[in-house]
């Protein structure tokens, strides 16, 4: 499997997609560099999770191209799209467990499913993966007997099972306390330490998610309104980019930057 030129796994160019009347996505121009954090961020209902399900062959834009490791997934077969998700992982905002299987079964659901290797294998990866996760000694737990915040780690390492080249993430703290949302956090941050996977996260967590990210996207009125490092996203003068910041996170970056300004004119 080829990769796009310069490290591109994934890039949308001018889709558009709309449900019935309501036009979603206006034009989405959007790049995932290979071993980066991408984060997109917007208001609710702005079509983030719809950029996703784009990235994952789910949907199919009305106009645009949607290219996943140089092959755009609008003009492929259905099997050529199912065995480029193989290289992917995804956790859902819910965590999406089977509420009727063990911690265990959950996690090795993948390569039950996609894989003829067998069960002792099978549990060496399982038992690898939730030592990854801090989660040793709750494999035989159902997920009704453990918290919010270890069924998202439970979900994350059936997710990472295949060692996928990219992971997803749809609102990955949502339900979670502080805290909670805050070991998540590192919890991904050392993961992609270790594994160096390429990550897509959709997140309303703004400004904690700006620590994990490489590059933030605003969605907004339909298109990408501007994708760079969280500290030019801060100070950007893009004048919905600004509001964002502002209405999330406060004048505090717009005081900042007069500050350095008037530094350097003295």
């Amino acid at each position: 499997m080829s990769d796009a030129p310069n490290d591109i796994v994934i890039e949308l160019k001018d889709v558009h997609k709309a449900f019935g009347a309501q036009k979603v996505l206006r034009g989405v121009h959007l790049q995932v560099r290979e071993g980066t954090t991408l984060v997109i961020v917007g208001a609710s209902g702005q079509g983030k999770s719809v950029i996703l399900k784009h990235m994952l062959g789910l949907v199919k834009p009305e106009q645009g191209e949607v290219l996943v490791f140089g092959r755009d997934l609008t003009r492929i077969r259905a099997r050529e799209v199912k065995e480029i998700r193989t290289h992917f992982g995804v956790l859902f905002q819910n965590a999406a467990l089977f509420d009727s299987m063990t911690v265990f079964d959950n996690v090795a659901l993948p390569l039950r499913e996609r894989t003829k290797v067998g069960e002792e294998r099978i549990r060496a990866s399982v038992m690898e993966k939730l030592d990854l996760m801090d989660l040793l000694g709750a494999e035989d737990k159902y997920p009704a007997q453990i918290s919010g915040g270890m069924r998202k780690r439970v979900g994350l390492a059936r997710a990472l099972m295949l060692n996928p080249r990219v992971v997803f993430f749809d609102e990955p703290t949502t339900g979670l306390d502080v805290h909670k949302s805050n070991e998540i956090y590192r919890l991904f941050h050392r993961t992609q330490q270790q594994l160096k996977y390429t990550a897509v996260i959709v997140s309303h967590d703004v400004p904690k998610i700006f620590k994990l990210a490489d590059t933030v996207a605003l969605l907004a009125e339909g298109v990408i309104q501007g994708c760079m490092s969280p500290e030019e996203f801060q100070l950007a003068e893009n004048p919905l980019i600004r509001e964002f910041v502002e209405t999330t996170m406060g004048p505090i970056y717009s005081s900042d930057k007069e500050e350095s300004i008037l530094y350097e004119t003295l």
